[in-house]
């Protein structure tokens, strides 16, 4: 898709995998009545548990059932890969990430005792038969297994069967180049598109007989190199409704949406009882604020362009996103 959405120049994928070893992969359920699938995030370490990274969330909307954000809210951190699905496999979702990371310590002679997966959703079922909840352990273990840095958006996945302003939803994704003392840093954005009435959409006219109301769910998954704080990145979080309010959402009442970060930047090395991070200068915050909100008005737009004109969303009468 050809579109220049703000000032800032995107990386060279133009996908959340710009941020250096960041990774996504699917696994899409396409059988039946079943039009659904899960979608992976994977941070750039080998044991998530171990080497935790700095992470945050933030909810602008409370009407979803995202799964970890009580203790990313408490320590900070994150230790596992982040999961989207379906609404009602959440459950079966967060047992098979249980199971991926027990696998994953015992290699490094670690006995699992607790763990903290994090796992999203948006609520598929007007496409898909989501009683069915056909995604379980074989499905996110392919997903993984899937993972790279170059992956497809659209209609794949968690957005195999999700909705966006009345047209096809999907997974898309974008970046932003930051420059700050003549280095580059990355901020990457992946969106689970499923929220937006038709007749609030900014971005193009379309016919008066779709969505009537803004409703579904919308989550965003937001990474980084830029060294910040746990604090920091919840501001940065705040910052992707600057994106959903540029393509005219008011952020529903049956719309849960939900943002969750995390940066790349190591920590300093631990000396006795004291640990240290370098974070960026407060009154430079402007940068990743406009960094994210670029890219999350503009994941939006990918997640719906890469949907395409499938055939059998437009004969359930979802006209083809891939014409905006």
């Amino acid at each position: 898709m050809k579109m220049k959405i703000g000032k800032l120049p995107h990386g060279e994928r133009n996908l959340i995998t710009d941020v250096p070893g960041v990774k996504v992969g699917h696994c899409t359920v396409d059988q039946g009545e079943c039009h659904t699938g899960v979608t992976v995030v994977m941070p750039p370490v080998k044991n998530p548990f171990v080497e935790k990274l700095i992470a945050a969330s933030h909810v602008i909307n409370d009407f979803g059932k995202t799964l970890g954000l009580v203790q990313i809210a408490e320590l900070g951190t994150l230790e596992t890969p982040i999961a989207i699905t379906n609404t009602l496999n959440v459950g079966k979702v967060h047992d098979a990430m249980v199971s991926y990371m027990i696998s994953i310590c015992a290699q490094d002679e670690i006995k699992l005792t607790s763990v903290n997966p994090v796992v999203c959703e948006c609520n598929d079922s007007r496409m898909s038969d989501i009683s069915k909840r056909p995604v379980g352990e074989w499905e996110v273990f392919a997903a993984i297994e899937a993972a790279s840095d170059d992956f497809e958006q659209g209609a794949i996945g968690a957005g195999r069967g999700t909705t966006c302003y009345g047209m096809k939803g999907g997974i898309g994704s974008a970046s932003r180049l930051m420059e700050i003392e003549g280095k580059i840093y990355t901020m990457g954005v992946l969106v689970q598109s499923n929220y937006g009435a038709s007749d609030d959409f900014r971005a193009a006219c379309l016919p008066d007989d779709l969505a009537e109301c803004d409703q579904g769910s919308i989550i965003l998954i937001v990474a980084t190199d830029l060294p910040l704080s746990h604090r920091q990145l919840k501001r940065v979080l705040r910052r992707t409704s600057v994106g959903m309010a540029r393509l005219g959402s008011y952020i529903g009442h049956g719309s849960g949406e939900v943002a969750i970060g995390f940066t790349t930047a190591p920590l300093e090395k631990a000396e006795n009882s004291f640990q240290t991070q370098r974070i960026l200068r407060e009154d430079l915050m402007n940068i990743p604020f406009r960094a994210v909100g670029e890219c999350a008005e503009e994941v939006i737009l990918q997640s719906m362009w890469h949907a395409g004109a499938d055939m059998a969303w437009m004969a359930a009468g979802f006209p083809a996103s891939g014409t905006i």
